[in-house]
């Protein structure tokens, strides 16, 4: 056994974990990345699983990477490029369709085929949405309060935050009210009348979360959503150039080259503590390595109940940890394809291979996949979120093939009897037999597929039930109380031991907010 010191260590070389990393070692700190897989990234990875086919294994777009991470960091350098998403394309039941596209006259256009009302009333609702999304971006960047401490600096933050709601005006803070507390179908029922449109709309507040359209809370997570942007534009989503691997390595090599030494093949088998402080990690190979300041970026449950003996830290935040909701609900299926689907509704290829499709033709459809889950089975006709990276990459597979990333919900973590091979691969039949509702020719073009449950997720990414956003983002969960009142500032029960993973504010998805942020509490404040 043999003893390393530095100055931070950062247990996970997902992309959370490497933005903190990168942020620390900028400060001049001498950092170490341990990451237990061969690769980086996390679930935020791309992997060559067929040969000449490159998948984005888990997470798969990108819109939610803070702007000023991309900035700060100077990412493109590191070689981000970020490729736009053009639409939004929707097949029905009937060989209709809808399409949303980037353009703007287009999509009124598309709308106005279905609903003149519609087509008006888009326009409107995305403005609200602008205007809510940017009431709430600012809190992105914030550190929470404690609710349960009297210091100056946590009054002083509540009364900042409490400014800034009395600046929005009554319209807006009771917009905000109404989202954070109702369903997303609620919502977009107040809005619209198309099903189609509504139901591919509604389906950014169930993603990663065992909810359906019409449960409270999920217009919360649809705004979560809105509040992407690429290049300035909201609601703008986009592929990484090489995949959502790529995200990561670019942030890897910034870290890199402000000196952070970032080890892969090196899991940490505990968190060394000494007098209620952590001092140190040991590895899975015996060797330790000691540093003042620990991070960890995996989920709370693995920071707290895997990583640290209960005995270190107090008997109420160690059940709060225990409660905090962390549900799969999420798989996803990649295919490799000897030539593109050819949907039914709108035959040949087009543009539409070159954006998303989203198999959500209404809410009622949504629910009824909702109601598989509900009691424990995974959806026989799911929801699913799909795109075709080689029509915007060209190099993720080879030519005149192509990959297929399909997100599906619904895969509950706790199906009835538990996930084995035999269920992975039914869930994966039940995936390609709904698409080939729409496109027939998809079955016999799959050269290879890789199917991942939850099951699957948990054991090769280790998030806990295979949950995308290492906890849900329910309204209990959200801001100072994820993942726990009186720890949401990135700190722990243990001196020296911070949180840096997605079940800290601000939540999951690829954002890189919850790294930035336990980097400026580490500092002190500043970057």
């Amino acid at each position: 056994m043999s003893a390393h010191a530095c100055d931070a260590i950062v247990i996970g070389g997902g992309h959370n974990g490497l933005v903190t990393a990168a942020y620390l070692a900028r400060a001049g700190k001498k950092v170490i990345v341990f990451e237990k897989r061969h690769v980086l990234g996390g679930a935020a990875v791309t992997e060559e699983i067929y040969p000449g086919f490159k998948y984005s294994v888990c997470s798969y777009v990108v819109s939610l990477l803070r702007p000023e991470i991309i900035r700060e960091l100077d990412l493109p350098r590191h070689g981000l490029r970020i490729l736009p998403l053009e639409s939004t394309f929707t097949p029905l039941p009937n060989d209709d369709y809808l399409v949303r596209w980037a353009d703007h006259d287009q999509t009124r256009r598309e709308l106005y085929r279905h609903s003149p009302r519609d087509a008006d009333a888009y326009d409107d609702f995305g403005r609200l949405m602008y205007q809510l999304a940017v009431a709430v971006k600012p809190i992105l960047a914030m550190i929470p309060p404690d609710p349960t401490s009297m210091s100056p600096k946590d009054l002083l933050g509540f009364l900042k935050l409490g400014k800034h709601f009395r600046g929005l005006g009554h319209a807006q803070f009771h917009a905000l009210h109404k989202l954070m507390t109702m369903s997303s179908a609620d919502l977009l029922d107040e809005w619209f009348e198309t099903e189609a449109l509504k139901a591919t709309m509604s389906a950014s507040g169930i993603i990663g979360t065992l909810l359906g359209p019409r449960s409270p809370g999920t217009a919360y997570v649809l705004l979560h959503h809105y509040m992407g942007e690429i290049d300035g534009a909201m609601r703008a989503w986009g592929f990484a150039k090489g995949g959502t691997g790529a995200v990561s390595e670019s942030i890897a090599a910034a870290a890199r080259e402000h000196g952070a030494e970032i080890r892969t093949e090196a899991g940490v088998s505990e968190v060394i503590v000494r007098h209620g402080r952590a001092v140190g990690v040991a590895l899975e190979s015996g060797d330790e390595y000691r540093a003042p300041v620990v991070v960890s970026a995996l989920d709370p449950k693995r920071t707290f109940l895997s990583l640290v003996a209960e005995q270190h830290l107090p008997g109420d935040f160690v059940r709060d940890i225990k409660r905090f909701r962390i549900r799969g609900s999420s798989g996803k299926v990649n295919l490799s394809l000897g030539e593109l689907p050819d949907f039914t509704a709108k035959p040949g290829v087009g543009p539409l291979h070159q954006g998303a499709i989203s198999i959500s033709p209404s809410f009622d459809y949504l629910e009824r996949a909702y109601d598989d889950a509900k009691y424990g089975e995974f959806s026989t006709r799911p929801f699913m979120d799909v795109i075709i990276p080689s029509m915007i990459d060209p190099e993720m597979a080879p030519p005149g093939k192509h990959v297929m990333s399909i997100f599906v919900q619904y895969a509950p973590s706790d199906l009835r009897g538990g996930w084995d091979e035999a269920k992975r691969e039914a869930f994966g039949d039940a995936v390609v037999d709904t698409l080939a509702q729409y496109a027939p020719n998809l079955p016999g073009a799959i050269l290879h597929r890789q199917v991942l449950s939850p099951w699957d997720i948990e054991r090769s990414m280790g998030l806990t039930a295979g949950n995308i956003f290492h906890g849900e983002l329910s309204l209990q969960q959200l801001f100072c109380m994820r993942p726990a009142v009186g720890w949401a500032d990135y700190t722990t029960p243990l001196d020296g031991y911070f949180q840096a993973g997605s079940g800290t504010h601000p939540g999951g998805g690829v954002t890189g907010a919850s790294g930035r942020l336990a980097a400026m509490k580490i500092l002190g404040g500043k970057l």
